[in-house]
């Protein structure tokens, strides 16, 4: 018998209209969850722990750091083969993947949920809970680090993203694909994550500002970060990784103090690169300081920095940690 923790944090799969159904809140147990699961889970046992009971819009990254820690205890268990995490679907490739930048285990931590609230007469969330604790129970997806498991597929934590407001096949990986997929009850692994990094775990730094670019933007909020406690700035550029004019001479001065300025990209392929020169192209946002955040999008670059900010790592580890992407 292989033994699985299921720790409930809350999301659409726990939630149900309230009375007067004007809206949708978290309110389901993780038990209550498992009790409704479709199909028997032959040869697993699973446990389950409560975490929190709230939409994931309203997690921080105090409190996803604190899930990580109970992922983690959990795993220290020797009987327990994998973890599988129910959260809502609006933060999980956040979680999910500082869950994959702070914990090294082989085991497998699966994360999953739904896109119809548990009172929908056709949820997806049995199905997706089913199939997770088979993923986190198989022995095919061991060291496959931190993954989501949505609608049958499996998605490496580095490369998925939440795609659609509100179809079911939500997750994607786009420009990589899925690791493999689940056809009840086998668990199927078609490729392995690359590129995947661990750091150790020295807590977070939740002072990590984001900015998306549009056209004409201003640099008046990277000034404002610098001004009110920002220990970094993550920028979600235009294409290779250009700004609007007057980016350049901001970031100079950021760096100038001491916080680190990250380059994504706001397109959803390919890698961000100091390319372009003049006003505030890559090139010049480089030689401002800038750090390149390869193919990790914004959202996924900020929680790398902040875990590297947390362990006191120099610019110069910074900037070697992003290059790994």
């Amino acid at each position: 018998m292989k033994h699985v923790r299921l720790i409930a944090t809350g999301g659409t799969i726990a939630s149900d209209q309230t009375a007067d159904k004007t809206a949708v809140t978290a309110s389901k147990s993780g038990q209550e969850l498992l009790s409704r699961l479709h199909d028997p889970l032959e040869g697993i046992a699973v446990t389950v722990e409560e975490f929190s009971s709230v939409g994931s819009y309203a997690l921080d990254l105090a409190s996803v750091h604190s899930l990580v820690g109970r992922i983690r205890a959990a795993l220290d268990h020797p009987d327990c083969a994998g973890v599988v995490v129910t959260h809502g679907t609006d933060t999980m490739e956040e979680s999910a993947f500082l869950t994959d930048l702070l914990i090294a285990s082989d085991k497998p931590v699966v994360f999953t949920g739904a896109q119809r609230h548990a009172g929908d007469p056709d949820s997806d969330g049995p199905r997706n809970i089913a199939d997770a604790i088979r993923v986190a129970a198989a022995p095919e997806a061991r060291a496959l680090g931190t993954m989501i498991v949505f609608e049958g597929d499996i998605h490496a934590a580095r490369t998925v993203m939440k795609a659609h407001t509100s179809r079911t096949d939500t997750f994607r990986s786009i420009g990589y694909g899925k690791l493999g997929e689940v056809d009840r009850p086998e668990v199927h692994v078609t490729r392995r994550p690359f590129a995947r990094q661990t750091v150790p775990d020295h807590g977070v730094v939740a002072e990590v500002e984001m900015i998306k670019v549009a056209l004409g933007s201003r640099p008046d909020y990277l000034r404002f970060c610098a001004a009110n406690g920002a220990r970094g700035v993550v920028i979600e550029a235009f294409g290779r990784g250009n700004a609007p004019v007057g980016f350049g001479p901001a970031v100079a001065d950021l760096v100038a103090q001491g916080i680190p300025i990250i380059v994504a990209s706001r397109c959803i392929e390919g890698r961000a690169a100091p390319i372009y020169g003049n006003d505030s192209g890559g090139a010049t946002l480089s030689t401002s300081g800038a750090i390149f955040a390869g193919e990790l999008s914004a959202i996924k670059a900020r929680l790398l920095l902040s875990v590297l900010l947390a362990a006191n790592r120099s610019s110069e580890a910074i900037r070697e940690a992003f290059s790994r992407y």
